[in-house]
C-alpha cells in the first residue's frame, strides 16, 4: 500500500515513536511518504531519507513556549499565528505535490493535521496513531480531573476537534481505561529498539536518574545533595558538559541515547517531567518514576494523574525534599505494582495495525 505519514513536530517522542512504525511499514514492504514539522523533520529525514527509504518532506506545525516548566499561553499564541501567516503557503505547496505526485491508499496520522486534512479532502481512509486521543476517547476517574476541569475540558475540546471522524483510533497508553467511543483501540506505549534491548539487562540498582531541564530547576540540586547517600545520575540540568562530571552525590551526564537508557534500565527509580514517552519507557522496564509535569500541560498531568493513581509513583508539582524521600521510601512498593504490567515489545500494536491496513485494503 502507499502511505501517507504524517508525524506532529511538537517535542520529540512523536517522531521517536513514529520511526519504529514506519521502520515496521517499509519492512512490510509498503511504500511510505513522510511529512512532518519542527526539529523532528530532521531525525526522520536522518533515519528515513536514504536510498530506498522514504520521501520526508517538512512542513510547518505548532508550537509550544515553555519557561519555569509552564506553557506561556500568550507567546505561544502569538508565535503560532506569526508562523501559520509565513509557513500556509509552504503547507499549501505540500498538500500540492502531495496531490500531484503520490495518491496514497491510506493517511496514517500521528496527531498531525495536515495529512489528516488530506485524506478527508480525497476521502481517503486515515488511521490516527498517538498517546493525546486518550483525553477524549477514554473514560477518567473524577479524582484524576476534579481539580484540572477546565484544562480538561478544553483539551478534550481540542483533541476532538484535531482528528475527527477517523476509520481507527490505536491510543498508546501505560493506563487502560474504558473506551467512551467505537473505532477506539488501547495499546501499550511504542518502545524504540534500544529500550527493548535495555530490559534484558534490567534490575534494581541504587542509584536514581533525574531528568529535567532548564535553569529553573537548579533548585532540585540542593534538594538532592541532601540525599548524601543516594547517587543521583542528572541529565539535562547541565547541557554544555560532554563527559561524566562528579560532584559529591550528584553525577553530571551528557545526553547520550544508550547510556541513558542504561542509566535507568538499572535505576533505583527516576525523576523527570510528565511527557508520555518516558514515562511509558520507566513503567515497561518497571522503574518507579517521581513525575513533575508542566504546568497548563494537560496532558502530561493526566500522565501522571495515572501513573500515581495505579501505584507506579508520585505526580507532584514541585519537587520537594520530602517527595525525594517518599520516592525512595516506597520505592519497592511501587516496584511491586510495577512488576504486574507486562508488555510483549510493540507486537500488539504492530499486529493490530497490519489488520487494519489489510481491512482496509480489501474494500
Amino acid at each position: 500500500m502507499r502511505i501517507l505519514y504524517g508525524v506532529v513536530g511538537e517535542g520529540m517522542g512523536h517522531a521517536t515513536r513514529s520511526r519504529v512504525v514506519i521502520e515496521h511499514l517499509l519492512g512490510a514492504g509498503h511504500e511510505v511518504d513522510i511529512v512532518v514539522s519542527g526539529r523532528a523533520h530532521d531525525l526522520l529525514r536522518e533515519a528515513f531519507g536514504g536510498e530506498g527509504g522514504a520521501d520526508v518532506r517538512r512542513i510547518h506545525g505548532l508550537h509550544m513556549v515553555y519557561a519555569d516548566n509552564e506553557v506561556q499561553k500568550r507567546l505561544t499564541l502569538l508565535g503560532n499565528l506569526e508562523a501559520l501567516r509565513t509557513g500556509l503557503p509552504t503547507n499549501v505547496k505540500a498538500w500540492s505535490d502531495a496531490m500531484e505526485r503520490w495518491e496514497p491508499d491510506v493517511v496514517i496520522s500521528d496527531f498531525e493535521s495536515l495529512s489528516y486534512l488530506y485524506a478527508r479532502l480525497h476521502r481517503i481512509p486515515v488511521v490516527s496513531i498517538d498517546n493525546m486521543q486518550v483525553i477524549n476517547r477514554a473514560w477518567h476517574p473524577d479524582e484524576l480531573i476534579a481539580a484540572h476541569k477546565r484544562s480538561f475540558l478544553l483539551s478534550k475540546a481540542i483533541v476532538k476537534t484535531k482528528l475527527p471522524g477517523c476509520d481507527h483510533y490505536f491510543i498508546t497508553s501505560f493506563f487502560f481505561p474504558e473506551t467512551r467511543k467505537e473505532r477506539t483501540t488501547l495499546v501499550p506505549p511504542i518502545l524504540r529498539p534500544v529500550v527493548l534491548e535495555a530490559a534484558k539487562k534490567a534490575r534494581r540498582g541504587d542509584h536514581v536518574v533525574v531528568y529535567q531541564s532548564g535553569e529553573s530547576h537548579d533548585a532540585l540540586v540542593d534538594v538532592m545533595r541532601g540525599f548524601s547517600d543516594t547517587e543521583f545520575r542528572v541529565y539535562g540540568l547541565r547541557r554544555d558538559i560532554t563527559e561524566t562530571e562528579r560532584d559529591g552525590n550528584l553525577v553530571f551526564r551528557p545526553f547520550s541515547e544508550t547510556g541513558f537508557i542504561d542509566d535507568v534500565a538499572t535505576s533505583r527509580a527516576a525523576i523527570a517531567g510528565g511527557g508520555f514517552s518516558l514515562m511509558g519507557e520507566c513503567v515497561f522496564l518497571h522503574k518507579p518514576l517521581l513525575s513533575v509535569p508542566l504546568s497548563g500541560q494537560f496532558e502530561q498531568i493526566l500522565n501522571a494523574g495515572w501513573l500515581q493513581h495505579l501505584g507506579y509513583g508520585l505526580h507532584r508539582q514541585h519537587i520537594e525534599a520530602a517527595d525525594v524521600a517518599e520516592l525512595l521510601e516506597r520505592a519497592p512498593e511501587f516496584a511491586e505494582n510495577l512488576a504486574a504490567h507486562r508488555q510483549d515489545g510493540n507486537r500488539m500494536l504492530l499486529g493490530a495495525l497490519d489488520a487494519k491496513l489489510a481491512e482496509i485494503e480489501a474494500r
